[in-house]
């Protein structure tokens, strides 16, 4: 009989998907970025069994991913028949990742501030 090793996400992956969720990331891209981060590349199945996800889940978050220029997606062959797998890995860095999330926050905040002096001045006359 063989044996599987299925890794999945640990507590400082939890940790992090819960982060970025904070930043107003969904939950299912948060996970999948999250497992991202720690492996080189990762299948689709794998994503789904490992992030605790289900494969409609798996293609919208790595569609919102990709269209944000995260991630990076190529066809690997099966042995036999049936349909390749879709192989993910990160574009590009977790850091920039995250230097990008903190540009977004910022320009949030700057926005609320905009709009809280706005307030304020319309509150004098």
């Amino acid at each position: 009989m063989k044996s599987l090793t299925i890794r999945q996400l640990d507590e400082k992956d939890e940790e992090i998907a819960d982060a970025l969720i904070s930043l107003g990331m969904s939950r299912n891209v948060a996970r999948i970025l999250s497992y991202l981060k720690s492996s080189k590349e990762v299948k689709s199945v794998d994503l789904e069994r490992e992030a605790g996800l289900r494969q409609p889940e798996v293609s919208l978050a790595v569609r919102e991913l990709k269209g944000r220029g995260w991630i990076s997606e190529r066809e690997e062959k099966k042995p036999g028949k049936g349909r390749p797998y879709k192989v993910y890995l990160l574009k590009v860095g977790f850091d920039e990742i995250v230097d990008e999330l903190e540009r977004q926050q910022r320009k949030a905040v700057d926005e609320m501030r905009s709009k809280i002096e706005q307030l304020r001045k319309s509150r004098r006359y």
